[in-house]
């Protein structure tokens, strides 16, 4: 494979993109067809974004990809670690460049903050536990304020995004208390006030993103097949109790359940 391509983790960065569309219809419904030219923007600003956060990460974790991934450009000789950097700086840039083109304040500005959490993430925050955490989760949700505001409608995803954001901040959580072994040189949750206490915050997370989902339902906002949400809030609880004994099964449920929040979303675009 193309030394870039292979950077890019180019599969991911697609993938996400594709994410990015669904996100967009989730936020105006049918009438996507009325926003194609910011719809194919946003899709190139995710992308970029991806491509770049990926090149960053093999350009930082260079030494660590050396047993973990020797494979990939940078720890096989193919590229050097300080290009790898430049290139996703270069790529993270570009995103927010692209963004210009919605004319969309909001999505310039959600762009940018990204950006900047992408980098503080990578070179800084991922070793501090919590605050990594959290900056995870956050970047998981504004792909979803993204979508809205990409469409002049940036509170149009705004409770799903706050429902990805939580959950993926228990699921962080979770993921740090079954890596507490491997993690040398971070200072994870678990490490600093106990598995049983990070158990139980990760447990609240998990509990709170279904509370926000009641919203929609109380408003009515989506149509009735947006009632699928309760399976998916069901799981969540499932994983609130199950965190305390098993984080990897707890983590494998939340992804089910962040998948089926979300079609219970897409679901729920469509009135009858």
């Amino acid at each position: 494979m193309n030394k870039y391509l292979q950077l890019f983790r180019v599969n991911n960065a697609v993938m996400g993109t594709i994410g990015m569309i669904v996100a967009v219809f989730m936020a105006v419904g049918t009438d996507i067809g009325n926003h194609l030219i910011n719809l194919v923007v946003s899709a190139v600003v995710v992308f970029c974004f991806i491509c770049g956060g990926n090149a960053l990460n093999d350009g930082i974790d260079a030494e660590i990809d050396k047993v973990a991934h020797p494979e990939r450009p940078v720890p096989s000789g193919r590229m050097t670690a300080e290009h790898a950097r430049k290139v996703g700086i270069v790529m993270l840039a570009l995103a927010a460049i692209v963004s210009v083109f919605t004319f969309e304040i909001p999505c310039i500005v959600i762009v940018i903050v990204a950006d900047i959490l992408m980098v503080a993430y990578e070179t800084r925050l991922k070793q501090r536990g919590f605050v990594g955490n959290v900056t995870i989760a956050v970047l998981t949700g504004m792909v979803f304020l993204l979508a809205g505001a990409v469409i002049g409608n940036v509170e149009a995803n705004a409770i799903i995004a706050l429902m990805a954001c939580l959950v993926s901040i228990g699921r962080e959580i979770a993921k740090d208390i079954e890596d507490m072994e491997g993690d040398e040189g971070r200072h994870t949750l678990p490490m600093a006030i106990g598995v049983r206490n990070a158990s139980i915050l990760a447990s609240v997370f998990f509990i709170l993103g279904p509370v926000f989902s009641i919203i929609p339902l109380i408003q009515q906002t989506y149509g009735p097949l947006f009632y699928v949400v309760v399976a998916a809030d069901a799981i969540f609880l499932y994983c609130a109790y199950i965190v305390f004994s098993d984080q990897h099964k707890a983590q494998k449920m939340a992804k089910i359940a962040m998948l089926v929040a979300l079609v219970s979303f897409i679901l729920g675009v469509f009135h009858f």
